[in-house]
């Protein structure tokens, strides 16, 4: 035989090699790569996701080497809940547990306790999913801590993957929808998304409700929306924009109504001012049976009232427990002008150089720092306001009803001190906004990086001061 001709085809049996079986991945990650907008969303939100978190660890757990843990250490600083770890791990819950995260931490280990009265009326505050979670996580061996740092990293993970998909599904742009990434994950609070708090948590779910409202999937829709009800109160305002893009759309899953009764009656209609008017806000699409997988949403936070209602306290406890943290109802969006008055009396306190008149309500025990913290506040409310209408301008009319609702727990219900208090983690997990801003930044190349630096040093700068106990939002 021809040397030339011996092949792999005439070679005999027992000699032939057997083919290497290929390697074996699991089915999603191979529909993963196969997809390539899967794969982009995958690779802008874990490069976002590590390189914003080993900032927040290194700022956070290096300040409180270098400058120790502060002067309000005490005041929420529990005994084996955030501290007690040693040296070197109370070292690295610095940047994740402090403040409201003792809050979480106590109801994940005892509970609600609300046959306690008014020594645990407090805690109703916090919904339950979070630290039911984070009590889960808890009871497979993570320390506390760990589990709940695990828990918020995880739920940023998929919040960063699902907004670069929503931003691509809205507006086509992948420099959009990677910016948007980038700022969430390095917006001034963003050191919250990875602490033992709720919003990560709340985030992912509030996207998942929109992506799958507009895919028209009702079901996982409002199953989503019904557990973000169960994670925070804003939870329930989520009906409004499922049922704004169940109506109105955009949908993927259906035509438009609209259009085809109107290509009917357009020949009758002709002229008619008052029927085209009408014919503008009709929905576009009908009530169907499907509509009802929306009532899931308000189920969540039914679900815990009446928990506390069948454990001996009463049901609006959650809403009442607002006055335990100096909240009261002052008008709708009546805070938004307490939070002007407050910030020119504030800039008043500063600019007269002494501490002996006090021109406004104090929140703690300095004037001069609540001074600040108001005018801080009033920033953020100012900066929020372009992006409001730049999302009611770019995006569906849904997204824009879903941010104006979501302001009013803050702007109608102030704190007396300091009528915008926590505004600014309000505005941290309204994703419309940074949409809109990814877009904004996408068309203007000389602007992104001067915008993410400015927002990343102050991420760094407020999550240091988290990290060594001082007040931040």
């Amino acid at each position: 035989m021809n040397p030339d001709t011996y092949t792999a085809a005439t070679r005999p049996a027992a000699l032939a090699v057997p083919p290497r079986a290929p390697a074996v991945a699991p089915q999603w990650w191979a529909r993963l790569r196969a997809e390539h907008g899967r794969a982009q969303a995958l690779s802008a939100s874990v490069r976002a996701l590590l390189w914003s978190r080993a900032l927040v660890w290194a700022v956070g757990s290096g300040t409180l080497l270098v400058l120790g843990y502060g002067p309000l250490r005490k005041a929420f600083d529990a005994p084996r809940l955030t501290r007690g770890f040693g040296w070197f791990g109370d070292l690295l819950a610095g940047p994740a547990a402090r403040w409201d995260a003792s809050w979480y931490l106590a109801i994940a280990q005892h509970g609600y306790r609300p046959d306690l009265g008014s020594a645990t009326a407090a805690r109703a505050a916090f919904f339950p999913l979070y630290p039911l979670l984070l009590g889960g996580v808890s009871r497979l061996g993570a320390a506390p801590v760990l589990a709940g740092v695990l828990l918020s990293t995880a739920a940023l993970a998929l919040a960063l993957y699902g907004v670069h998909r929503l931003t691509m599904l809205e507006l086509a742009d992948a420099g959009a929808a990677r910016l948007a990434v980038l700022v969430i994950a390095f917006a001034p609070m963003a050191f919250y998304l990875s602490a033992v708090y709720s919003e990560s948590l709340y985030l992912a779910l509030s996207i998942g409700v929109f992506w799958y409202a507009r895919q028209g999937r009702w079901a996982p829709a409002g199953a989503l929306g019904g557990l973000a009800a169960a994670t925070r109160s804003t939870g329930l305002l989520l009906v409004l924009p499922a049922l704004m893009l169940y109506l109105y759309g955009p949908r993927a899953d259906a035509a438009d109504d609209r259009a085809r009764g109107r290509t009917r009656r357009e020949p009758r209609l002709a002229g008619a001012r008052l029927a085209g008017a009408l014919s503008r806000i009709a929905p576009r699409y009908r009530l169907r049976r499907e509509v009802l997988w929306l009532a899931l949403i308000p189920a969540g936070a039914l679900m815990f009232m009446g928990y506390l209602a069948l454990s001996g306290a009463s049901a609006l406890l959650p809403f009442d427990s607002q006055a335990v943290w100096e909240r009261h109802f002052a008008g709708p969006y009546v805070g938004v002008w307490d939070g002007l008055v407050a910030a020119f009396a504030g800039a008043r306190q500063l600019l007269s150089f002494q501490t002996q008149h006090v021109y406004f309500a104090v929140a703690g025990a300095s004037p001069r720092i609540a001074a600040e913290h108001n005018l801080l506040l009033l920033a953020f409310l100012l900066a929020a306001i372009p992006a409001l209408i730049g999302v009611l301008r770019r995006l569906a009319p849904a997204y824009g009803a879903y941010v104006i609702a979501a302001l009013a727990m803050p702007l109608s219900y102030p704190v007396a001190a300091q009528p915008l208090m926590s505004l600014p983690r309000f505005l941290l997990v309204l994703f419309p906004l940074s949409m809109w801003l990814g877009a904004w930044l996408a068309e203007r190349p000389r602007a992104q990086r001067p915008v993410l630096a400015v927002s990343a040093l102050s991420m760094a700068f407020f999550g240091a001061q988290f990290a060594t106990w001082h007040w931040v939002a």
